[in-house]
């Protein structure tokens, strides 16, 4: 279980997270809720040790991730995928993967893994990250995000951008986590896919916590989503 407690955070003297606390849960869809410029990325940022906190500590079950660098937070089992997908553009996609493994560099399975779930990536192995579609990109932003065999996985808007199939397929595999185990927290803003997906939504405004739904009521009452997301 990830679990912020009071969470303050921002950048340099520039507060942009206050007290915020909620929990993602295994075997669960947590959703990050809120306008642009709520505190969404911040608060990933901050569960990943890039954003250093003013107060309070985040927790993978007994262990504090607050005061390890961000390489060691990957080693304590979550996996990021940022917005933009951040990848090594001029390595290929087996060179990206391998970078993915830096805990386990070894196991093959951990790779074949990963491939059975973006057959896609299979096919493009040995091409450069930067010559592949957008939606191969975020594939591979996955895929090398998985390959640490992670209890906790971060996405920050996996299907911005991308056609209908792909996001899809992005849909499919985040269903898929969900059900291997993992503790999901997506950042996400169209509501079709926030109401498939959502076990439970934490709503931010102004980078304050004002809430956290379970995924029924979001979908009994989907106005909660308008007032939330709506210019």
């Amino acid at each position: 279980m990830l679990r912020l407690e009071n969470v303050d955070a921002g950048y340099g003297r520039a507060q942009v997270l206050r007290d915020v606390s909620f929990e993602a849960q295994t075997g669960e869809i947590t959703c990050l809720l809120g306008r642009n410029g709520a505190g969404k990325t911040t608060t990933m940022k901050a569960i990943m040790g890039a954003v250093s906190l003013m107060g309070g500590a985040v927790w993978l079950g007994d262990q504090c991730l607050s005061t390890l660098p961000p390489h060691e937070v990957a080693r304590h089992g979550v996996g990021y995928v940022p917005q933009g997908r951040r990848l090594f553009g001029d390595l290929t996609v087996a060179q990206n993967l391998e970078v993915g493994r830096f805990t386990q560099p070894d196991d093959e399975a951990v790779l074949e893994e990963v491939l059975e779930l973006f057959p896609r990536l299979r096919e493009r192995y040995l091409q450069r990250a930067n010559t592949l579609s957008g939606g191969e990109q975020q594939m591979l932003a996955m895929a090398r995000a998985l390959s640490l065999r992670p209890k906790v996985v971060l996405l920050d808007e996996p299907t911005e951008g991308l056609q209908p199939s792909m996001i899809a397929a992005i849909r499919d595999v985040t269903e898929t986590l969900r059900d291997q185990g993992v503790a999901v927290v997506l950042v996400e803003q169209r509501i079709e896919a926030i109401m498939a997906l959502a076990d439970k939504a934490a709503l931010l405004e102004n980078g304050r916590l004002r809430g956290v739904i379970d995924g029924p009521q979001l979908r009994d009452e989907p106005d909660i989503l308008t007032r939330h997301l709506g210019v």
